[in-house]
């Protein structure tokens, strides 16, 4: 049997602007997809996905996951021909939109894939071969969640706009930094959204080029803020990035309500994370009771889930 583990993410800045070659900060989080591979006498492949997840995420991704699936399989050059290959997920992620459940589960299918066959692959071709199954689920995927989630703690990430390879550097934090994630429950298309935002930039360059500007300006300022582990400037940080991700119309009232919740309860800051629409919210508790009360306050108030966990 091979086992491989690939983990949650968290995008701290840079969501759908990073999808145009500018800087984003992501968190590889402590929850994880654990894959198990078994080979098996008939050819192809079977799958049991036992992950915990929000009300219709699995059924809702379900055809992507299986042009996923293949895509990994192929990138690795597997033949499943006559022998073939069962897998089987779990672990301790919560699959919902904006969490990186995606990205998890090809980190770790790759990872238990080069377990039980002894393909070599070390942690560049593991996020080569996930990038490959990113694109089953998000057509052209900008690569953050995959890096994250192959070489956790914090990730500074630029994508290549002329096709080659991105640059992502980890970034050393001397403590770990707390986190209070809210699902709304929805599944939200990454494809549909990026889409919107795309055909909005291309109507009107001059509005997205002043949001972006200010963005470039944030993400450095964001940086420095969590090297200096000065959490009260990374919070005002949070939620200015989660107003500009509003005007890109990539938010929702839900979103909106969770950012309002967490502040109100003593959030430092609080945006929503990946594709918005749906999918998560992130808060930034100064300390634990604090963190103990934002998560009961969301927990509360209509959040599908609540989870805890750290980076760094």
């Amino acid at each position: 049997m091979g086992i491989g583990k690939g983990r949650g993410k968290s995008i701290l800045f840079g969501e759908h602007f990073v999808v145009y070659g500018l800087p984003a900060l992501a968190a590889g989080i402590d929850s994880e997809t654990v894959a198990k591979v078994t080979r098996k006498d008939k050819p192809g492949w079977s799958l049991d996905d036992d992950r915990p997840a929000t009300p219709g995420y699995k059924e809702k991704k379900l055809d992507e996951q299986k042009i996923s699936i293949n895509n990994i399989i192929d990138h690795v050059g597997l033949d499943i021909s006559e022998q073939g290959i069962h897998i089987e997920l779990g672990g301790n992620l919560i699959c919902a939109s904006g969490i990186g459940a995606s990205a998890a589960s090809c980190v770790a299918i790759a990872r238990a894939l080069n377990d039980e066959f002894d393909l070599g692959l070390d942690d560049e071709k593991i996020n080569e071969a996930a990038y490959e199954g990113e694109k089953g689920y998000h057509g052209t995927p900008s690569g953050i969640d995959n890096t994250a989630s192959t070489y956790g703690g914090l990730v500074w990430y630029e994508r290549n706009l002329d096709g080659g390879s991105p640059t992502f550097k980890r970034i050393e934090l001397d403590d770990p930094v707390s986190l209070v994630i809210a699902s709304t429950g929805r599944t939200a298309s990454t494809t549909e959204v990026v889409g919107d935002v795309r055909r909005k930039r291309e109507e009107n360059p001059e509005w997205f080029d002043n949001i972006a500007d200010e963005y470039k300006s944030l993400v450095q300022d964001g940086l420095e803020a969590l090297k200096q582990h000065d959490l009260k400037r990374v919070g005002e940080l949070m939620s200015r990035n989660h107003e500009l991700l509003q005007e890109l119309t990539v938010s929702c009232k839900e979103l909106d309500n969770f950012v309002d919740i967490a502040l109100s309860n003593g959030a430092l800051g609080a945006k929503l994370t990946g594709t918005g629409r749906g999918g998560n919210m992130i808060s930034l508790p100064p300390d634990k009771p604090a963190g103990d009360k934002i998560a009961a306050a969301l927990e509360g108030r209509g959040a599908a889930t609540v989870l805890r966990t750290t980076f760094g």
